[in-house]
């Protein structure tokens, strides 16, 4: 539950304790760090900054959520439908009418609670109990207790329950994926630091709310709790940031239910005017269903239908919707703020790469767990000529090469003494296990991220650890010094129960093991270095690895002495044991892209669209990644190419250096970064407002609670079902339950798609409509011998006609498949509604053709071909003197509806023909739309020709010869329609007009195509 307003609240502003040593923390909080707070004291904080929880403004009653739901214009103009097809006893009508209404506010009642689900997710992400120091005593509290300035006890496994400055540590990890995005665990240290600016990431120094310990244990002193909380900001966030703007979609639909109800009183006036204000049984009748033609009651139920088929089709593609409106924004959107890890790459670290001296490069193919990929090295070729020279210096090394290269397939068998030294370092200075599931036949990994790579990388040269332990090599570890953040290595003895030789094995960060060795594996031989002289040998080959955004490890080894060997080495302290050392190699790691993900990008290039990477990981890894799935070309096409307006600089910041920039600062910009890396909630946030001051439609992907708000912000805010927080979920409207950004192009390419079909029915319902109010009202004119009018059409008649030409076509092209085209379109301008001018321009037009086409045949059957005589009483009862009357109305119902029927195939293309060779041998594609066709055929006839139907029901009756009158009407409406077609391809400008920056990602789009296609044809 939302906590209500309390007179005290834990919502104040904090310090930047990351750059105050312990001393001034101590001093700042008031707090003894061996005695911690006494009782009464953390009594007195607890009332002064309240309880360490979440807090909101209250939940809404069910009433007030019922009658928002039940206020809106749409739903009056139904209930007032059903009102009408009650006194017609229309029951039909009023059951489904009163169906549409319950279940779209059944819909809408269920999703006012969303903001109370995130916040009640947020609560529960904290841990229920903490222990702290009180009165010199270490106590176990509520964690809502927690207060300023207690003293917290952490370990590994422990969920943080407040913000905290870091005191003393011991080998203590964390867990802040959740807040920063990073996919590793973080070490902490104690030390204060200098920049007040410093990333949220970076602050090392510090723990934060609802993370997790991973590893260690810690002394920490609570500086923040509740709603001052990185947590609490991101929720109070949450709570201010709101969604109100109504979409193009439902403003259309508000607009023109206000249109259609002022349309449908002044044409009950009219007919009421006509008839002199005369109202009798028949006319009332008439004037109810006119006013039933006039409002298109199946709108709402077509929009719901063809939204929920997108959302039953978005989820067999891996993606739930939890908002129907947000299928009409994918279809607008013009740019995709992505996070990296898990969405754009695999969320599994991967060894890609080892280099060793000598030996040089190796690459390691095979993605994920599973031990599968060869291990590769490209070596160039010897000049026969030269082969038999052996004593060449340096400098001649190079014209002994030949030009050709050779690429070596290395496995267990062929590999070096080297390689094999450095699989058996990568497999037994490890903690972590591969496995394969049973059941489902995937491999997973058990243990840190970067030693699971590393198993991997020694399984594939059938090398790992279960095989190097096993009777056949008989390895094993006698000794470990576990990694230790704070000298960021690790090493094992091991021991080779065949030969007896006992072997460290050294891993860790290359700035750590360097400063350990004394020689370098140069082949078969050790040379001696100094380890500066190591470092400078290894920074090219590193610098390399980073550019290609891989994590760097460094691998060393070396066999214990005589004396070493007879002591236990588990006695000994890691200072006396890791010297000595002889490098053997470096090994590069990273979070490979998907494979599907640059196809994906360059999809939405062709859209149009736009995707930025906004991440926590570092610029480096995350400038490579956004090269290699295409988000940023290379630095060659930057360079070359006419579409790359601005420097890489610009494309890739920190979060520090684009929330340095003021608004006026970022709109100057010639174009918003692509990759911001470092990002903080703040930043996402900002990125989005940049990107809508531009008028763009944002997508926003997010997994963390630190996304959260960016989520909500955004127009379309999408979580990741796998890796997602609960928060996140329910800040979002749609979630992955693949955590894969191709699946928001199919997303994207379901929007448009219902969008567009939206519009398509809606030109057929509200046409449909105008068509049979313009027929009704032109009928007012035609009067009989007692000067009474006389309806083209009865009021049956006028219901039959719309269930038969309304909601059955409409549904049809709700389930339109999209057209091969669609993303070759450029996103839908956002000031673009439901109703363009275009799209009102075609109702009127065909509207008034079907209309105008119908009522001429009323009047050509009675006073063209007919004598002209109306008779007396025609709109009672049929009788002889009737019979053309009844004939007409045939025809005009004949007319109407199978005008209307065909108009729906009209909407099928907005511009492009239809009734041409090629498009009517694909009349069959939408087989709802042919079955509705050919069934609403045939319900025309029953009513027609079913006796006693016709002429006592329907008031009309059987055609003959006048079918010629209306096919040949028809064939001029196809005609018209062609024509109406042509002009508007010749005269109108195109549907949608890329901007410049929509025409440079499309030429992305199409010189990568090409490149990709002629890379096909060289293979």
């Amino acid at each position: 539950m939302f906590k209500g307003k309390q007179k005290q609240t834990n919502d104040r502003p904090v310090k930047l304790y990351h750059i105050l040593d312990t001393d001034q923390v101590y001093i700042d909080l008031d707090v003894n760090p061996t005695t911690g707070l006494s009782t009464s004291e953390a009594e007195r904080r607890l009332a002064v900054h309240g309880t360490n929880e979440m807090r909101g403004g209250g939940r809404p009653s069910a009433f007030k959520i019922l009658f928002r739901q039940l206020s809106n214009l749409m739903t009056l103009i139904l209930i007032a439908a059903i009102v009408v097809a009650f006194v017609i006893k229309d029951w039909v009508e009023a059951g489904v009418l009163i169906g549409v209404i319950v279940f779209n506010t059944a819909v809408g009642f269920l999703q006012e609670f969303k903001a109370e689900k995130t916040m009640d997710s947020l609560r529960k992400m904290s841990s229920p109990t903490s222990r702290v120091m009180r009165n010199g005593h270490q106590v176990v509290v509520p964690t809502m207790d927690l207060v300023p300035g207690d003293i917290l006890y952490l370990e590994s496994g422990d969920v943080i329950g407040a913000d905290c400055r870091l005191f003393e540590v011991f080998n203590f990890d964390t867990d802040e994926a959740l807040l920063t995005g990073e996919t590793l665990p973080i070490s902490k240290q104690v030390d204060a630091f200098t920049d007040p600016e410093l990333p949220l990431g970076d602050r090392i120094n510090l723990a934060f709310a609802s993370t997790t310990v991973t590893k260690g244990r810690a002394k920490a002193i609570v500086y923040a709790t509740g709603m001052s909380s990185e947590v609490g900001k991101i929720a109070k966030k949450l709570m201010d940031t709101e969604k109100n703007r109504k979409t193009p979609l439902q403003k259309g639909l508000h607009k023109m239910s206000w249109v259609l109800l002022g349309i449908a009183s002044v044409s009950v006036l009219i007919v009421f005017g006509a008839n002199k204000f005369k109202v009798n049984s028949d006319v009332l009748l008439y004037a109810i269903g006119l006013a039933i033609a006039t409002i298109p009651e199946g709108l709402i139920a077509v929009v719901t239908l063809t939204m929920s088929v997108g959302v039953a089709t978005l989820a067999k593609k891996r993606a739930l919707v939890r908002q129907l409106v947000a299928l009409e924004n994918l279809g607008s959107v013009t740019n995709i703020c992505s996070d990296k890890t898990g969405t754009l790459t695999q969320s599994k670290m991967v060894l890609v790469r080892a280099w060793l001296p000598e030996e040089g490069v190796l690459r390691v193919a095979g993605l994920g767990f599973e031990p599968v990929g060869a291990i590769t090295k490209t070596k160039q070729l010897v000049k026969s000529s030269e082969a038999a020279r052996v004593n060449f210096d340096e400098s001649e090394k190079s014209k002994l090469l030949d030009d050709t290269t050779e690429t070596v397939t290395i496995d267990s068998t062929t590999a070096s003494p080297n390689v094999r030294r450095l699989a058996e370092a990568a497999a037994l200075c490890n903690m972590s296990e591969i496995k394969c599931d049973a059941a489902t036949g995937e491999w997973f990994g058990i243990g840190d991220p970067t030693e699971i790579a590393l198993q991997v990388f020694a399984a594939k040269l059938s090398m790992g650890k279960p095989l190097l332990t096993s009777d056949t090599h008989q390895w094993s570890v006698v000794s470990e010094y576990p990694f230790d953040s704070g000298i960021k290595r690790m090493s094992v003895v091991a021991v080779n129960n065949i030969t007896g030789e006992k072997i460290l094995f050294l891993k860790g960060a290359t700035e750590r093991v360097v400063p350990c060795c004394t020689g370098r594996q140069d082949g078969e031989y050790t040379t001696a270095i100094e380890s500066d002289d190591l470092q400078a040998y290894l920074d090219p080959q590193i610098q390399e690895m980073a550019r290609d955004g891989l994590r760097v490890l460094s691998i060393a080894y070396r066999h214990l002495t005589k004396e070493e060997s007879l002591i236990d080495m588990n006695k000994v302290d890691r200072e006396g044991v890791e010297l000595n050392m002889t490098f053997l190699g470096l090994v590069g790691i990273y979070d490979p892209p998907r494979p599907e993900s640059l196809p994906s990008v360059m999809e939405c290039y062709r859209a149009g669209i736009q995707v930025t990477m906004l991440t926590g990981d570092h610029p480096a890894t995350a400038a490579a990644i956004a090269r290699q799935v295409g988000i940023l070309q290379s630095e060659e096409d930057n360079n070359n190419n006419e579409h790359c307006a601005v420097t890489m600089g610009q494309l890739v910041m920190t979060a520090r250096e684009f929330d340095s920039l003021s608004d006026e600062e970022v709109n100057a910009l010639p174009e918003l970064p692509h990759v911001i890396a470092r990002c903080s909630p703040d930043t996402k946030v900002k990125m989005i407002q940049a990107m809508h001051r531009r008028n763009g439609i944002v997508a926003m992907t997010g997994d963390g609670v630190n996304d959260s708000p960016s989520l909500k912000f955004a127009d379309v805010g999408i979580a990741m079902g796998q890796s997602g927080s609960d928060v996140a979920k329910q800040a979002s409207e749609i979630i992955l339950t693949d955590d894969n950004f191709a699946t928001i192009v199919r997303a994207i390419r379901e929007g448009r798609r219902i969008f567009n079909n939206i519009q398509r029915f809606c030109c057929v319902l509200v046409g449909g409509n105008v068509a049979e109010l313009v027929c009704l009202l032109f009928g007012l004119a035609f009067r009989d011998k007692l000067d009474e009018t006389v309806f083209p059409l009865s009021p049956v008649a006028i219901l039959v006609n719309n269930l038969l030409t309304g909601t059955p076509p409409a549904m049809a092209l709700g389930l339109e498949k999209a057209w091969p085209t669609i993303m070759d379109e450029p996103p839908r301008p956002p000031t673009s509604g439901l109703f363009s001018w275009e799209v009102q321009a075609d109702i009127v037009f065909y509207g008034f053709s079907i209309g105008l086409l119908s009522i001429s045949n009323f009047w050509l059957i009675i006073s063209g071909f007919g004598d002209g005589n109306m008779a007396m009483h025609c709109n009672k009862e049929y009788s002889e003197e009737c019979d053309l009357v009844f004939r007409a109305r045939g025809a005009v119902f004949a007319t109407l509806t199978l005008g209307i029927l065909l108009h729906a195939y009209n909407c099928r293309r907005i511009r492009g023909p239809m009734w041409n060779w090629n498009m009517l041998k694909r009349i069959h594609e939408n087989k709802f739309l042919f079955s509705g066709f050919v069934s609403g055929t045939i319900l025309c006839l029953l009513c027609m020709y079913i006796p006693g139907l016709n002429t006592s029901v329907l008031k009309m009756k059987g055609i003959s010869w006048e079918w010629g009158v209306v096919l040949i009407t028809l064939l001029v409406f196809l005609i018209l329609s062609e024509l109406y077609k042509f002009g508007k391809r010749r005269l109108l400008k195109p549907l949608s007009i890329a901007t410049d920056e929509q025409v440079r990602l499309q030429r992305i789009w199409t010189e990568n195509t090409l490149t990709s296609m002629s890379n096909g044809v060289e293979k």
